[in-house]
Order: C-alpha cells, then structure tokens, then sequence
C-alpha cells in the first residue's frame, strides 16, 4: 500500500486507502503534527492518491503518482508566502480564482499549504470552502488545529499525526544511522516525542541543539563559575526569542540528567558526563532557576537581567 511510506499511523492510513479507492474524496483536508511528524509526506502521499490513476490508491508507480512525488504535476499547487509569517490574504484570494480554472490533466485541482493562515487569509479561504468546484481540494498543513477559526476547521477532514511507537521508531533510526550509539538513539526518541522527523535531526546534530548549549553543559558540569560566565555574558546581547530557545534547551537536558540520576532513563551523551558531576539537588536547584529565568523571559525582562540572574544563581 502506497501509504506505507509514512510510518506508523496504522489506523488513518488504512482509512485513507479505503475512502480513495471508494473514491470518497474530502475538499479540503486538515493535515496537524508537531515538526517531524510526517505531514508533507502524509501531504504529497495524499495527493499522489487522489490523482492516481492505478487500481490500488496511491499505487506511486502510475504518472501521475511519480508526477506528484517529483513535485511537478501541473494540478498539485504549493501556495506558499516567503515573505511572510502567515500567507498574506492577497495570495489567498488569487488562488482562489485560479481554483475555478479546471484542471489540466488530473481530476482534482489540489493546492497544498504549508503555511499558516492568517485570520483575513482564513476569512477568505471560507468563501471557497462554503461552495467549492467539485474538483477542488485543499490540503492545510498545521501544527495547531486550534490556530483555526471554528468556521474553518469545522469544514476539514482532519487528519492528526501521531507519535510513533518506540520499538517502530527505534527500529527505523538504528537502520538510519547504524553508527550510532543505542544510549544515543533512545535519548533521541526520548526528546522527540516520538516523531521521526525530530529524532532524525537530534541524530544528524543538525541546528536542533546551540553550541551555547553544549558549552553550558560543559561549565555546569565542571563547577566553574568563569567557564559559565564565559558562556552567558555573550548571551546579554541576544534576542529574548534566541534567549528563550537556549534556556529551554537547557532546562529539557538538565532534566533528562536528573530522570537519569533517579534512574528513570539511559543518559544521552551530552548529558552523560552532567550525571557523574553533579547531584540531584544540584540538578533539581539549577532546573529551578531556569524556569525563572524562563518566566522572566516571557516576563519582557531584558536578556542581560536574565544571563546576570543566571551567573549568579548557577555559580
């Protein structure tokens, strides 16, 4: 089964390959998960299957299949606003009318967004949603369905990604990544939440985690209150959204050290070294000045009040 790509989600995939091949076919589709979920797989793996054109949907060998998985079936739009958070309204409204042009060579006109909707762009989305072309699909991708308007989500199909199994996910990441270290892949199921997407970024130490990050790891756990100063005086100049990043980054590792101290979970390797140098009560003290410093971040307290409050309390 073409769906089969998409791991895990055994339930909805085998839902979805029922309604294509009864040919029972949504307008519009509400695709939700975190980052790494899977939702522009699930995405193009649904558009394969609604123009497919083979006996068992989405069969991903007809040409229409391969078109839409190469990304260049001329009835599978991407609408997408670089320039901006949210897909501006004027967008949203030129596709709109492009909707009503018929398709080129498939049954369905599909428009994939990415992208979030403002509320004026979802306001204007509801007009086509209320009476669209029977050959109209939409395919909105989110990682919050509550960023919709009752009006707009009460529209969808929706269809929710779900964490993977941990033996599934394993299995997938040690056959990924065969040289990596069992302590090392259970730390990035741990921290992913069970989505492949971030476990594999976590795995291939992409931008998932800031230098500043290891380098605190690095002056907590040596007990040196210049390596530590050295790491956060630099910071006083970030942007608090930077500053909030580092912080819960940090706060997530100190706490994956101390579930290890309580024997509750195998150490990762950044977090292996913390576990023999530092107590529990170090750990549990240090946990707790970071959630201050993290509500004081989202207090509008300035980055340099917060890295000197840290200086001092973690010294």
């Amino acid at each position: 089964m073409g769906f089969d790509r998409l791991l895990g989600n055994a339930q909805l995939k085998q839902s979805l390959h029922r309604s294509l091949n009864q040919n029972h076919i949504s307008h519009f589709y509400l695709i939700s998960g975190p980052r790494g979920s899977g939702k522009h797989t699930l995405a193009r793996l649904l558009a394969a299957g609604i123009l497919c054109r083979g006996s068992d949907k989405p069969c991903l060998s007809c040409p229409a299949c391969r078109k839409v998985l190469e990304n260049i079936h001329p009835d599978v739009i991407t609408i997408e606003d670089p320039e901006h958070k949210n897909v501006s309204v004027k967008i949203v409204r030129d596709f709109r009318e492009d909707m009503f042009i018929q398709p080129n060579e498939g049954s369905h006109k599909i428009y994939l967004l990415p992208q979030d909707l403002g509320v004026e762009g979802q306001n204007a989305l509801l007009k086509i949603l209320e009476e669209p072309p029977s050959y109209g699909v939409f395919l909105l991708l989110t990682d919050n369905p509550e960023k919709l308007l009752p009006t707009v989500r009460s529209r969808c199909t929706e269809l929710s990604l779900q964490p993977l199994p941990a033996e599934l996910l394993s299995s997938a990441l040690k056959s990924d990544f065969p040289q990596a270290q069992p302590e090392d892949i259970a730390a990035a199921i741990r921290r992913s939440g069970g989505f492949y997407g971030q476990a594999k970024e976590l795995l291939q130490g992409g931008d998932v985690l800031l230098p500043q990050t290891r380098q605190f790891l690095q002056a907590y756990a040596a007990k040196d209150p210049l390596q530590l100063l050295q790491v956060l005086v630099p910071m006083e100049k970030w942007k608090r959204d930077q500053l909030l990043t580092a912080l819960n980054q940090w706060l997530e590792l100190l706490g994956e050290a101390l579930s290890c101290q309580a024997g509750g979970i195998t150490p990762s390797s950044l977090t292996r070294n913390l576990c023999g140098c530092r107590s529990a009560r170090d750990l549990t003290n240090a946990i707790a000045q970071l959630q201050t410093a993290i509500t004081y971040a989202h207090s509008n307290v300035s980055p340099g009040t917060i890295c000197g409050f840290l200086c001092w309390t973690l010294r």
